[in-house]
């Protein structure tokens, strides 16, 4: 199992390529040969997953309902935007066209390790979601670690 964790900054090229870090591709390369899907993420960023954790996301969308009206548009956004990528010789994986138009993605880029999946970002709309929390981090710490009674 793949775990990522650090921000790393790096542009897009002309082709809509962006490079993968190599502490990212040194933790999923064993298990997945190089192979990632990336979809549309939450919050107006995307994810990448190794191919390994993605197929534990398919599995979870499996037991959902489908006759439940959110599971089916939760699926509608999700799956159609989700492709195969496969890392080039310089570590660098293409982003679909319509995924950097759908995070706002132009030149520059965040690259988040979050645990299983890999997250991109436009900097400014990620600088802006971090403005708009409800919650400092030391609040959302304090209830996530809250010691059981």
């Amino acid at each position: 199992m793949a775990t990522f964790k650090g921000t790393y900054r790096h542009s897009v090229d002309e082709k809509g390529r962006v490079n993968i870090p190599a502490e990212f591709r040194k933790s999923s390369f064993s298990t997945t040969h190089d192979t990632f899907v990336i979809t549309r993420g939450l919050e107006g960023c995307l994810f990448v997953y190794p191919i390994e954790e993605w197929e534990r996301v398919e599995e979870k969308l499996k037991v959902l309902s489908f006759t439940q009206k959110k599971t089916r548009l939760f699926e509608r956004h999700l799956l159609p935007n989700a492709r195969d990528v496969v890392l080039d010789r310089q570590g660098r994986i293409k982003i679909p066209s319509h995924l950097l138009d759908l995070a706002k993605i132009k030149k520059e880029v965040l690259i988040l390790g979050v645990l299983e999946r890999i997250e991109i970002w436009n900097p400014e709309v990620y600088d802006q979601y971090l403005a708009s929390a409800e919650k400092t981090y030391e609040e959302i710490a304090e209830e996530l670690f809250k010691p059981e009674e």
